[in-house]
Order: structure tokens, then sequence, then C-alpha cells
């Protein structure tokens, strides 16, 4: 009987030690998978954000260029423009409101959306996501504390960032806004700002 379990013991740990192994096989190959499947999707919304930051130097600088034409003129010069013509159809036609939409627009109300687009290309990819995070957050407020919260960063525009946080820290800034508000100040306080004392604070189409 005892040669009997000795026998189904190292049975057992023969089995175990065929088995382990393969197992761990098993779970490095799926790590490895993983780990190609998170590089791609790397390497991918690098390329992404790599060409989106080339659209929108792109746009910029095209603004700037074609500002002063005539409305017509302006969307013939875009749909003749080869980077415009490589974009899908839907693209385009968000463009081309877009471009009809900065047309209607006042020369300094331009000029600051050329400044907000030229700010919002020289931000890292982490300052971005800061960016988005807090506008999204800014959206979801009531109209009257979203319009206070937008002049508030109106006026932090000149200011350095000391005088920026002196400003929010203050006890006029205390009384007028609850503290997740004042969060939501010092968070766009900490991003470069566009010059222009009456831009509104957001962030370029996607």
């Amino acid at each position: 009987m005892l040669g009997r379990t000795k026998i189904a013991v190292v049975a057992v740990a023969a089995l175990l030690l065929t088995t382990v192994p393969t197992y761990a096989q098993m779970l490095n190959s799926r790590q490895r998978r993983q780990q190609k499947i998170e590089q791609r999707a790397e390497r991918q919304g690098a390329k992404q954000e790599k060409k989106d930051r080339i659209e929108q130097s792109h746009l910029g600088d095209w603004l700037r260029r074609y500002k002063d034409l005539p409305p017509d003129q302006q969307r013939q010069a875009l749909q003749n423009d080869p980077q415009f013509q490589k974009l899908p159809p839907q693209r385009q036609e968000a463009l081309l409101r877009r471009l009809q939409h900065f047309s209607s627009l006042k020369p300094e109300q331009q000029e600051r959306i050329l400044n907000r687009m030229e700010t919002w290309e020289h931000l890292t990819a982490d300052q971005k996501q800061q960016a988005k995070g807090l506008f999204q957050q800014i959206q979801q407020l009531p109209p009257e504390r979203r319009r206070m919260l937008t002049t508030a960063v109106q006026q932090m525009r000149g200011l350095s960032p000391e005088q920026r946080e002196q400003l929010i820290n203050s006890d006029q800034y205390k009384s007028r806004f609850t503290d997740h508000e004042r969060e939501l100040l010092s968070g766009a306080a900490r991003l470069p700002l566009a010059p222009g004392a009456n831009a509104q604070q957001d962030t370029p189409d996607e």
C-alpha cells in the first residue's frame, strides 16, 4: 500500500513539474501579447497626436495667410489646399464650417482665436489632457457659473503664475467662487494661457 502511495505522489509531482512551466509559458505569452497591444496603441496614439498637431499648426498658418481674403475666396483656397484634400469628407466639412464661422468674426476675435491655436499647439500632451479635463468640468457647470469662471480665466491671462494664485486665494474670489470652482481656476492658472484679455478659455475643436 505504501509503495502505491509513493508511486501516486511521484506521479502527481511529475504532473506538476510538467504543467507548471507550461502555465508559466502561457502567462508569459499573454503578457507579451498584451505588451504588443499596448505598444501598438501607444504608437498609434503618438502618430495621431503628431498628425493632429501638424494639422492644427497647418490650419493656424493657413488662417493667418488667408484671413484677409473674402469668404468665398477663402473657401476656394481651402478646397484647393493639398493637405485639405487628403482629409476624409467629414473632416473637410467640419473645417469648412469652422472657416465660415471664423470669417464671420471681427478681426480682434480672429486674432484671439489664432493666439489660442498657437498656444494650444505648444502645450505638452499632459497639459492638453489637463486643459481638456478642466474645460469639460467647466462646461458641466450651470451657465451663470460657467460665465463667471470664463471671465475669471480671462482676467488671469496677463498675470504671472504667482499673481494668479494670489487672486484665486483672495477674499474676493473666496466669497465669489466655491472651493471646487477655485480648484478649477487653479488648474487653469497652472497652464499657459493665450494672450488677449477678452479671449475665452477653451480648447481648439477636435
